[in-house]
Parts: C-alpha cells; sequence; structure tokens
C-alpha cells in the first residue's frame, strides 16, 4: 500500500512515474501520432463565441416566453359553461328511464 513506503520509495516512485510518461510522450512522437500523450483529465472547452450564441439563443427564448405571458395574461377569461334546465331535465329523465330499466330486470348494479 501507499500509506505504508517511505518517504525515501514515495520520492522514487514518482520519478519512476514521471520516466515513464517521458517514454511514452517519446514513443507517440515516433510513431507518428501528432500530440503526445498528456497524462491527467482531457480539458474540454468552448469558445467565447459559442458561449455568446448560446447566451444569445436562451435570451431569445426567455424574451420569446415572456411575450406569451403577457398575451396569455392579457386576454379575457371565458366563463363557465352553464347547462340548460331543459338539458338537465333531459340527462335526469334519461338516467330514471335507465334505472327502471335494471330494476325490472331485478339487478341493483349497471
Amino acid at each position: 500500500m501507499i500509506k505504508d513506503l517511505t518517504v525515501v520509495q514515495l520520492h522514487r516512485a514518482i520519478a519512476i512515474k514521471e520516466q515513464i510518461e517521458a517514454l511514452e510522450q517519446e514513443l507517440s512522437l515516433v510513431v507518428g501520432n501528432e500530440t503526445p500523450i498528456k497524462s491527467g483529465r482531457r480539458k474540454y472547452g468552448m469558445s467565447a463565441a459559442g458561449r455568446a450564441r448560446i447566451a444569445a439563443a436562451q435570451r431569445a427564448r426567455w424574451a420569446k416566453a415572456k411575450s406569451a405571458e403577457v398575451r396569455l395574461t392579457a386576454q379575457p377569461k371565458k366563463g363557465k359553461r352553464k347547462m340548460s334546465a331543459a338539458g338537465r331535465a333531459a340527462i335526469s329523465a334519461a338516467a330514471k328511464a335507465r334505472w327502471a330499466k335494471i330494476k325490472a330486470q331485478g339487478k341493483s348494479r349497471l
């Protein structure tokens, strides 16, 4: 384990690791890779122009959404639809007829 190593052993391990990395870079140059192998994490980035395009597009989306909100709130809301007394009576009569037919058959459920 690394925690069991002495300071001298750790320094030796670091030196060996650096030699390995240097040899890997030299090998990649000899073999023909354009860029030498780098240790560590690769960094991915975005250009300032790319960030500016994304920011402008987002601002445009927000402006469109906000203008839609203004249009929606400016329109009057539609009132609730109401059923006429004749419509209610027709539905009630149909339900009563349906239940009368079911009760005539001796059932207590639909």
